[in-house]
């Protein structure tokens, strides 16, 4: 059985090496990433992993086992994607400042016919900021690829409070509920 990370995100493939799993593939995919009206943020994400995964079965070999993920930023329900331009990341930036957020990640995992999927949730909760701090992040350029235009593994960490949850899901990948899923196909990390 290989392991396929249906993912380019390198902090993905960082955080599945972090946790043990040292011999994956990954698998890039283009896929179209819509989903209905009126689901809520959790089932959004399940929504999207889930397509991903669907796709990436097409693209592998049946007793692989395919791991896909797609982290979204809602800041009261209305979703957070990544930023269009630097007027977009200083909007969003804006918004978030001195507010709390939800993150959540959608990860299906599957093998041949067997298939889990679930979403995880955690809550960020941004200080106030400057315009001058929000517009000196920008230019570092870190905002530009990031759902809600900020890396909480790097400089966007400056303007992280708090956190309730799990910080790894907020990087893109909850490791800790992904560990217990990989357990029961077999994978045994620790």
């Amino acid at each position: 059985m290989a392991i396929v990370l249906a993912s380019q995100s390198p902090r993905r493939q960082e955080l599945l090496q972090r946790i043990g799993v040292e011999d994956f593939k990954t698998l890039s995919l283009d896929i179209d990433e819509s989903y209905p009206e009126g689901l809520s943020p959790e089932d959004t994400v399940r929504y999207i992993a889930k397509k991903k995964c669907d796709a990436a079965a097409a693209l592998c070999a049946p007793d692989d086992l395919i791991i896909t993920a797609d982290t979204m930023v809602f800041l009261d329900n209305d979703r957070l994607g990544k930023p269009h331009d630097e007027d977009d990341a200083l909007r969003m930036l804006r918004e978030l400042a001195g507010r709390g957020h939800t993150v959540c990640t959608g990860v299906s995992v599957r093998c041949g016919e067997t298939s889990e999927l679930f979403a995880v949730s955690t809550r960020v909760f941004f200080r106030p900021a400057t315009d001058d701090e929000i517009r000196a992040y920008i230019k570092t350029g870190e905002p530009m690829d990031k759902a809600g235009a900020y890396g909480v593994q790097s400089r966007g960490a400056l303007f992280v409070e708090r956190i309730d949850g799990d910080f790894f899901n907020v990087m893109g990948l909850p490791v800790e509920q992904l560990g217990l899923v990989l357990a029961r196909f077999g994978v045994k990390l620790l």
